[in-house]
């Protein structure tokens, strides 16, 4: 099970501002929580590559998970230092090949905060991998139970990697992508498969998410609310059953039913 944040670990990732609510009962002024946010420039090889903007909390992972989602590096083996410096916002990074020639084709995505990939190649996930929808349903009601800095500030969302029973790696972002980038960076920080695991998320699941979980040949990809249509579409081409609006007792399965034990036709 992961570690708990502390509280003092939980306000460093949420700012205290004076708001005004307004109820029933009138007007009241008061103080609340909302998430921090912070732009990351990345460098590799003392080239910029990308801005990210996210929660500051887990960057070395974030910053590795991006890395290697995007095919930059193939493992931890490939990065040679790691410098992060969070009061300027820079994280620098030295290859193993200092020639290495980065991306350039750039793609805007529809994540929060400003996802941004590159054009990189999928391939199938190739796994028997099964799970009960009864598994399914317990494993996203233990990932809203870990939602720590949802709980304090609200605004971000929450993924999780997990196999059958527990939860192995949870994040939290103001970014969907982010979280699942968090999530590959401490599984190569850790040394932990990946492969045949399930990628639990609280936000909606788009088609570059899909392509981050085929990256970590997950089979599985199971979200509290909707997927897009292209995301559909290409979890069926990749091999991983999709699920939505899995809460209480209820989900849906938009891909690869067979995997959640479903009969196919």
């Amino acid at each position: 099970m992961p570690k708990a944040m502390s509280v003092s670990e939980m306000k460093g990732m949420a700012a205290d501002i004076v708001c005004d609510r307004f109820s029933d009962a009138g007007w009241v002024r008061t103080t609340t929580h909302v998430p921090s946010e912070m732009e990351l420039i990345l460098h590799v090889n003392r080239q910029e590559l990308v801005s990210i903007l996210c929660t500051p909390t887990k960057l070395n992972a974030l910053v590795l998970g991006f890395l290697y989602a995007e095919g930059i590096i193939t493992g931890i083996g490939d990065v040679v230092m790691m410098r992060m410096c969070e009061e300027e916002a820079v994280a620098d990074v030295w290859l193993s090949n200092s020639a290495y020639q980065l991306p350039t084709q750039r793609r805007i995505t529809s994540g929060c905060g400003g996802g941004t990939v590159f054009k990189t190649k999928s391939r199938q996930v190739a796994s028997d991998f099964v799970i009960t929808p009864t598994e399914v349903l317990s494993l996203m009601k233990q990932l809203q139970g870990q939602m720590e800095l949802y709980r304090l500030s609200g605004g971000v969302h929450t993924s999780a990697l997990s196999d059958t029973k527990n939860l192995l790696v949870v994040a939290e972002d103001i970014g969907r992508h982010n979280t699942i980038d968090k999530i590959q960076g401490e599984c190569l920080l850790r040394g932990l498969p990946t492969k045949d695991r399930l990628l639990l998320s609280t936000g909606r699941v788009s088609s570059e998410m899909l392509l981050k979980a085929a990256k970590m040949q997950a089979p599985v990809v199971v979200s509290l609310h909707s997927p897009t249509g292209s995301a559909v579409a290409l979890a069926r081409d990749l091999g991983i059953a999709l699920v939505g609006h899995a809460r209480g007792s209820r989900l849906t399965v938009y891909s690869h039913p067979e995997r959640l034990g479903c009969p196919t036709n």
